[in-house]
This record gives C-alpha cells, sequence and structure tokens, in this order.
C-alpha cells in the first residue's frame, strides 16, 4: 500500500499519460491455501437464498514479525450475462518491492461440480499499468490478469489468493489497514480475521466505532474474529470536525508509540552529505546565501526554488513508497514527490544552518490522526517544519506560489508528527488566516444612467499562491480562445455572467500572483422589494451561512468546523445616477466581528455621488463549540440580516424613462460593449448576441434587438432566436415578418408550443382565425399532458380574433374540469373585459384569479380594465397603480393607465405614461384599438 498517494502528493494538473507495458520480471506464485487460514464454507447457490454478485467475501490477515499476510477468498455468482461479462476477467494487483502474490485457487462452480480454472495450464499474465501517471505517480505496482475460461451463466466463480507485504523502511515494524464491510451492503457470506502472534506488542482498531470483538489466543497467535458486515455506520454531520467521522476500516500496527512512528522514519530524512560541495545544487544554495544574510528570506528563496524548478511526480518504485529520492537526484531529473521535494527542501535549509526538520502529516484527514493507532499508514504527506526566531513555519515543497509574504501561512493538516532521531509526539498546527488575500477583487460599477441596465464595471483580480500557478499552468496549454474561456468562466464564480469588451491576465512570478483586468457589463444588481430598488453591497449574504443540525441527540456534543484558512478581499465603487441625489445606506456599514468562523472587517461610505464598500473575510479553520451553535447562529442571522444594502430614490430614474438622465456613460458605454462583443460572436457562443437583443428590447430599441437577432440567427438558428425576433417585429408592426419567423421557428421543432401559438396568434391577427383555430385543433386532437394548454391557445385566439361567446365557452369546460387555475380565470376575465362581453360577471373572475395566484400584476391589468368598462375609473386606477408597482415597465398597464388618467382630466400623467407605452410595447396601442381602447 503506498501512503503518500493523498491530495498533497498527487498531481497539480492532468497528465493524459498511460502506458501499459509487458513485465517481465516478477510473476505469482502458485500455492496452498497456508495452514493457518481457517478456509470459508461457501454458501449454498442452488436453494435460492444467494442472489447473484459477491456471495462470499472472507478476508484474514496475519501480522508475523515485520511480514503482514494478506488472505482473500471471494466468490461471485454470475447469474445474469451481464454479470458474467463484468467478472469474467480477474485483475490482481500487488507490490513486487514489498512482497509477493500467491494465488491459491481460481475455481468455478457448477452446481455441485468444483471445476479448477487453472488446471488446464492457463496462468496469470503479469502487466505494469501506471494508470496513476494522470495523477504523476508511478508507482511500481503490478497487475495479474486472467480471463478465465469456460463460464457460462449461473456459475459461481471463486479466488482464493494472498499478498504478503514487508517493508524494509519500517525498522522491522508492520502494519495494515483493512475496509471492512457495512450495512446496508448484503453479502450472503462475510467475514474478517486479524491475528498476530503472541508476545508481539500488536496495536489494533476498528475505525468504524462500532466493531464489539474481543480478541482470544489460539496457539502462538491471537486472533481477532469479526463477522461482517458490521453494523451501518454511524452518521455524523457533514460540518463536524474531522476526529468525529466514522471509517468502515481496521487498522493495526507494532509501532509501539507516535515517537516511535517518528523515529523509523528519521533515518530516511537525514541530510548529511545530500549535496555535493561543487555541485549544481550547491551553486544554488550559495546564490541564495549571497543575496542575503536573513535566514527567513532564505527559507522563502529556498521554498521558491523547490516549488517552481521541482515538477511533481511520485515514484513508488523500488522501496519508493516511504523512502525519498536523493536530493542530487531529485535536482538532477527535475522531479520528485512530497517526499524528494521536502528531503531537498530540507538539505538546502541545513546547508544554510536553518533549523529544520521533516514532518509527517495526512492531507485530508490531519484531524483525525489522533483518534487512530500509532502507525505510517495515518499519513500521507510530508513537509519541512522549519524554526526561525522562535516560531515555526510549514513549509510544503508541494505547494504553489509561496512567497516571503505568505511564509507563515498555516496549511490545514490538523495534527503531525515531526521526524526526528529521538522520536517525537503529535503536534497540533494551530490555524490563522493567510497573510495576503487570495483573492483581491476591485469593481468600478459605472451604474449613473439607471438601475435597471446592466452595470459597466471595471474589474481588476489579484489571485495570489497555489491558486494563481494553477491558472497560470492551465493558460499555458490554453489557446488564446480557450485562455479567454476559462477566465470567464473563473470570473462567473465571483462576479456572475457577464460581457466583456477587454480581459487580459498578466503574471507577476516574484509576488506568485496574476492579475486580471477585465470591462464588462453585468447584470444589475438591483432589485425590487418592499416597493423600493434595493442594492446589496456586501458579499456576507452570499459567502457566510451558519445552519448546523445538531438536533440529534447523539449529535448533541460535537462542534461545528468552519472553513479552513482562506482570506478574500472584495472591493465595490458605484457611481449612482443623479449624483446619489435621494438615495440611502441602510444596514451596518462598519463592521470589525469574528461570526461563524469568519472574521469579517467593513467599511462603506458615500461621498460625491459614489458608494464605497471594503470588505474583507478571513478564516481560520476554527471550531465553534457545541453549546454556543444557538447562540452563533443567531448572531450570524442578524449579521446577514444587517448587511449594508444601498436604497434608491423613490423617483430613481428607469429603463423606460432614459431621456435627460444627468448621465448616459452607463448607457453609452453598455451599448459600446455589446455591439463589439457581438461583432466578436461565432457559431460557437451567441451568447453576447442573446445578451445584445435582451439589452435593447429592454429599453424599448426593438431595431436594435432585431439587428442582434438576425446576426444570431446568421451564426445559429434556433427557435428561441426566431421566436424572439418574431415578437419584436411584432412591436414595430411588421406582422408578415413576425409569422414568417414564427413559422421558421416551427420548422426548426414542429412540436414547439410556443412557436405553434406564435404562429397560430398571427394567423388570425392577420384575418385568418379558422386556420388559427384548425392548426390548434391539430393538437388537442393529439391529446396528452399538452391538451388543455393548446385548448387555452385556441381559446385566447378565438377571443382576440373571432366569436368571444365561443371562446369564453371554451373556458368554461376547461374551468369546469379544473377548477382554481388562476390563469383559466383570468383568461376569461381578460376576454369578457376586452370585448366587452359579459362584463357583468368579469370581476368575479378576476377576483376570484387574484385570491389564487401569488403573482397578481396580470390580473389587477385585467380588472382595471372591467373596471373601465363599467365606468369605474378609480377603481380601475388603484388597480393599475398597482399592477404596475410590482411591474413598473408593464406597456398594457401603463397605455390603459393613461386612458384612465386622461378621462379623469389628469393630461400630464396621462402623456407621460402614454409616452412609456409607446416606448416599451409600440404593440399595445395597434392591439387595444380593435377593443376601441384609445388614448
Amino acid at each position: 500500500m503506498n501512503i503518500w498517494r493523498g491530495a498533497a502528493c498527487a498531481a497539480v494538473v492532468a497528465v493524459p499519460i498511460q502506458v501499459q507495458v509487458a513485465w517481465a520480471g516478477e510473476q505469482p506464485l502458485y500455492a496452498p491455501v497456508p495452514a493457518w487460514v481457517t478456509v470459508a464454507r461457501l454458501p449454498d447457490t442452488t436453494s435460492g437464498s444467494a442472489t447473484g454478485g459477491p456471495i462470499l467475501y472472507d478476508v484474514q490477515q496475519r501480522v508475523d514479525g515485520a511480514t503482514v499476510w494478506n488472505y482473500v477468498d471471494t466468490a461471485i455468482k454470475l447469474d445474469t450475462p451481464e454479470a458474467l461479462s463484468q467478472n469474467s476477467n480477474l485483475t490482481l494487483a500487488w507490490s513486487p518491492d514489498k512482497g509477493d502474490l500467491i494465488v491459491h485457487q481460481v475455481a468455478i462452480i457448477r452446481g455441485s461440480e468444483e471445476i479448477d480454472a487453472l488446471a488446464g495450464g492457463q496462468k496469470f499474465t503479469v502487466l505494469r499499468r501506471e494508470q496513476s501517471l494522470e495523477q504523476r505517480e508511478l508507482t511500481g505496482i503490478l497487475s495479474a490478469t486472467l480471463a478465465v475460461e469456460g463460464l457460462r451463466v449461473g456459475d459461481v466463480l471463486r479466488l482464493r489468493m494472498s499478498i504478503t507485504a514487508k517493508d524494509g523502511a519500517l525498522g522491522g515494524r508492520a502494519q495494515l489497514a483493512q475496509p471492512i464491510v457495512a450495512e446496508p451492503v448484503k453479502i450472503a457470506s462475510a467475514s474478517y480475521k486479524l491475528s498476530w502472534r503472541a508476545g508481539e506488542d500488536t496495536h489494533w482498531k476498528a475505525l468504524s466505532g462500532n466493531v464489539d470483538a474481543k480478541p482470544k489466543r489460539v496457539g502462538d497467535f491471537f486472533e481477532l474474529p469479526v463477522p461482517m458486515p458490521v453494523a451501518k455506520l454511524a452518521e455524523i454531520p457533514g460540518d463536524a470536525p474531522g476526529r468525529f467521522q466514522r471509517l468502515p476500516l481496521i487498522e493495526a500496527s507494532t509501532f509501539a508509540s507516535w515517537a516511535d512512528v517518528s523515529k523509523i522514519m528519521a533515518p530516511l530524512y537525514a541530510t548529511e552529505g545530500t549535496i555535493a560541495a561543487d555541485s549544481a545544487l550547491a551553486g544554488e544554495i550559495a546564490t541564495i546565501k549571497a543575496a542575503t544574510d536573513d535566514p527567513l528570506k532564505r527559507t522563502a528563496m529556498a521554498l521558491q526554488l523547490v516549488q517552481d524548478k521541482v515538477r511533481y511526480l511520485a515514484v513508488g518504485m523500488d522501496g519508493g513508497n516511504y523512502v525519498p529520492q536523493t536530493p542530487a537526484k531529485t535536482w538532477e531529473v527535475r522531479y520528485g514527490d512530497c517526499k524528494a521535494k521536502t528531503l531537498l527542501l530540507l538539505a538546502m535549509l541545513h546547508a544554510m544552518d536553518i533549523e529544520a526538520e521533516a514532518v509527517l502529516a495526512h492531507a485530508d484527514m490531519g484531524d483525525l490522526v489522533v483518534a487512530r493507532i500509532p502507525s505510517a499508514l495515518a499519513f500521507n504527506h510530508v513537509i519541512v517544519g522549519a524554526k526561525i526566531g522562535g516560531e515555526t513555519l510549514w513549509l510544503d515543497g508541494t505547494g504553489l506560489g509561496t512567497r516571503l509574504p505568505d511564509i507563515r501561512d498555516t496549511p490545514a493538516l490538523g495534527h503531525v508528527l515531526p521526524i526526528r532521531a529521538a522520536g517525537a509526539d503529535l503536534v497540533q498546527i494551530a490555524l490563522k488566516p493567510p497573510a495576503r488575500p487570495i483573492v483581491d477583487l476591485m469593481l468600478e460599477a459605472d451604474e449613473s444612467t439607471s438601475l435597471d441596465l446592466p452595470s459597466v464595471i471595471d474589474l481588476t483580480m489579484v489571485v495570489r499562491g497555489q491558486l494563481a500557478s494553477l491558472i497560470t499552468l492551465a493558460n499555458s496549454q490554453l489557446g488564446a480562445k480557450e485562455q479567454r474561456e476559462l477566465t470567464e468562466k473563473f470570473l462567473q464564480h465571483y462576479v456572475g455572467e457577464a460581457q466583456y469588451e477587454t480581459l487580459a491576465t498578466t503574471t507577476d512570478a516574484d509576488a506568485g500572483s496574476i492579475t486580471i483586468k477585465g470591462k464588462g457589463v453585468f447584470t444589475t444588481g438591483w432589485r425590487r422589494e418592499d416597493q423600493r430598488m434595493e442594492r446589496w453591497l456586501s458579499r456576507v449574504p452570499s459567502m457566510i451561512a451558519f445552519e448546523p443540525d445538531r438536533a440529534r441527540a447523539s449529535w448533541a456534543d460535537i462542534p461545528v468546523a468552519t472553513p479552513t484558512p482562506d482570506l478574500a478581499r472584495y472591493r465595490l465603487r458605484i457611481r449612482l445616477p443623479d449624483g446619489g441625489k435621494g438615495y440611502a445606506i441602510e444596514g451596518d456599514s462598519t463592521v470589525d466581528a469574528q461570526v461563524a468562523g469568519f472574521d469579517v472587517k467593513r467599511t462603506v461610505t458615500m461621498e460625491g455621488g459614489f458608494v464605497t464598500i471594503d470588505e474583507w473575510l478571513a478564516t481560520a479553520g476554527r471550531e465553534i463549540p457545541a453549546n454556543q451553535v444557538s447562540v452563533e447562529r443567531d448572531r450570524t442571522a442578524t449579521l446577514v440580516a444587517r448587511s449594508p444594502r444601498m436604497v434608491a430614490a423613490s423617483d430613481a430614474r428607469r429603463r423606460w424613462n432614459l431621456k435627460g438622465a444627468a448621465s448616459t456613460s452607463q448607457l453609452d458605454s453598455a451599448s459600446a460593449i455589446f455591439a463589439k462583443a457581438a461583432e466578436q460572436s461565432d457559431e460557437e457562443d451567441v451568447t453576447a448576441l442573446t445578451s445584445s437583443a435582451s439589452f435593447h428590447q429592454g429599453i424599448g430599441d426593438y431595431k436594435g434587438a432585431i439587428a442582434a437577432l438576425t446576426k444570431q440567427i446568421a451564426l445559429l438558428p434556433s427557435v428561441e432566436a426566431y421566436l424572439a425576433r418574431s415578437a419584436a417585429r411584432k412591436e414595430l408592426g411588421d406582422i408578415v415578418g413576425a409569422l414568417a419567423d414564427a413559422e421558421e421557428a416551427r420548422k426548426l421543432d414542429p412540436a414547439s408550443q410556443g412557436a405553434i401559438f406564435s404562429v397560430a396568434m398571427l394567423v388570425a391577427e392577420r384575418g385568418d382565425v379558422a386556420k388559427a383555430s384548425a392548426m390548434l385543433d391539430e393538437r388537442i386532437a393529439l391529446g396528452g399532458k399538452t391538451r388543455d394548454d393548446y385548448r387555452m391557445a385556441k381559446a385566447t385566439v378565438v377571443g382576440e380574433f373571432g366569436d368571444a361567446a365561443a371562446a369564453i365557452a371554451e373556458l368554461d369546460a376547461l374551468i369546469a374540469a379544473k377548477p382554481g387555475v388562476p390563469n383559466l380565470l383570468n383568461a376569461r376575465c381578460w376576454i369578457k373585459a376586452s370585448r366587452n362581453v359579459q362584463v357583468d360577471t368579469a370581476l368575479k373572475d378576476c377576483t376570484a384569479a387574484m385570491e389564487l395566484s401569488d403573482s397578481t400584476a396580470a390580473i389587477l391589468d385585467s380588472r382595471a380594465l372591467v373596471w373601465m368598462r363599467l365606468g369605474r375609473h378609480e377603481d380601475a386606477l388603484r388597480d393599475l397603480d398597482a399592477a404596475l408597482l410590482q411591474v413598473p415597465g408593464m406597456g398594457s398597464s401603463r397605455f390603459l393607465r393613461a386612458i384612465v388618467n386622461k378621462r379623469m382630466g389628469q393630461a400630464a400623467a396621462a402623456a407621460a405614461d402614454l409616452a412609456i407605452a409607446r416606448q416599451m410595447s409600440p404593440s399595445t396601442e395597434r392591439d387595444y384599438a380593435r377593443f376601441g381602447l384609445k388614448p
């Protein structure tokens, strides 16, 4: 088993390479089952009690001196052709430098007959498959493969084999870790037995926490039998510290203590004589020494050299699982794993008289180490611990981008073990936030024209450390277009989707950072809340959540783990409309608090028409005690609720009222950016054209929207693009062009509901209601889930352009079959009001629809027309005001309110609404003229 296969010793970038060559050396042995093994009885496969898949799984392990013998007996029932196909090839892996693979039996059980699958001279073929090269790891593991001949559906395939392991690097100690089967896994027969020689100091532990087994002496050995599957592992909350986790694993070792592990490993990291005086590596050390006398700076320079000039590649062959490559070899070949990089860095520091030692760690489960038995298997990584000025620095040669300012940063490795000749105990790394922000984001936002327009943002992001190095490495392997796509995806995580006019990344190798600069348009951050426009300024609501579940009695005392060390800075400066007149900040502008494991520092200021926020968020892997959870939850909720937000002026300029704006820079810049992005679009990405069309439509520029959609259709035709252009053409009164686009959409997808509805409506508008109805009748006749949708569409088309009574009758039938559907009730109300028929019952329909609906703007619009037909203009105005509070840009309500205001003698208000209606929805005036409604 290769203990150095953890995340920290894994590749930083995948390299798609795989080697598969025949191995001419080691071969498996063929021998009987050893005498100490108790052979398991095969379950009855004929009674029906054994189902397909594994029916026998028996593992027996023996520790004898420095050797661990691993015996495994498996049987699989091949009751389907799929099971036969998946299990007819056997593959057995082992490390030849540690021990032997011994095949005891490969048998086919067919009814009462047992067939020796090796009797005909079949042998395993040995291959070396370096499948872990994608993780930059050479393991040296061999694979013995056998295609079992003569297998049939219904057979049982049984394999009994052993693998021995003895590692010379362990100083005569033995260790093992074995997964165990736990419920709800079902298997007919499963068992585990661990044995060790009496008199040897062997320790064992089940990390599952639910194995109640006692060893008993049998002859010269102790035996520990464990029936499997064991009980289901106790569930642990996902935010619990690692030491509370339960693993389906049994481990054992003959190490006496953690100090014993430390002492045994110490000779492997001795540095004396590892760097020749006249070597190239000695020259590198001399260069560092000549550059500075400061031991801290020397340490940082040595770490940078190891990180930047030695690529990662783990070599686990020829004893390499624990034995590091020599510094001279590492520098010569310029590659190495965590062991090699640690020894290289250690040798360099010792050569500069800097106190340092190797430190064992586990990259993923460091908090669990303290709960494990002492063994080298508790670790999968190794770093350097250097002491300078009485302070311990934790240095990882496999990391990237560490520079002098970061030298005191602390890795989240939990409990680690210093490697010393005299031995050492576990040490817990005290965590703190990084010295420099990993991400430092500055946004300059121009929102000076209108709240509704996209923000025009100048972005500067500095990324440091390993993240910066990974981005640099990835970009070095990509073309210009792919680099930009990668950068946009990365930025999306922090700032959302955007269309960029410019985007550039520069690298600062000395600082270990990259800087991304860009200018683009971003979706506006303003939202309507409680009848006013608001914009969140802080990142706290999206970054901090504290909702631990400790409701179960068994979880009541488990603390909450918070995020590992990180530091981010976020700055936002917004240029407000109208110089900020009437705008206000609500919430806590100044904060310096520690909440839910986060250190939050914030200042918000508003001056000269600009609002500026500067916010720092830091974490250090703190734990929240269980008895503080409720208090911390309340503090977090308060912090989030009190996060600062900008509240707009009550008369803030909106997208339908851009004329006369004090500043048009936001509008002008957004238009230019969309135009440039549209020019750069191609058939692989038409997002910019889609966004451009939406932008132009949003400000009532339907010609601009049509132009963008026309370019999009030329590059990549789609149902959505054709229907969008159809709608824009209809707004401009081009019914022929609108119908042509809708028909093209239907050609692309004949079953598209949107396309069918649009074609039917436009055909009816051109005067052929019968044709439109027939088209919808065809879909209705097909039945299915969409039948009622098409019935409602038909009622809408007929109600708009044909026989209103027939449309109402259709809706009557639908409502009778599906009572309480607000859309149906509103549709019937609208037809009655717009066609001025059965108006006396329309009010009841609209009111019922409102009572059943969460979104009432469209229903209020319909009911306002009912009030108008009834001559109750004040009631109509009240409903229209309410509708426009929900959807201020709704053209139909603006148009109706213009009529009502005019009738009530409010000429100025009527003119203002009519102008907005004509801008935002020019088709409304033509449509309503059919109903006798004119301003």
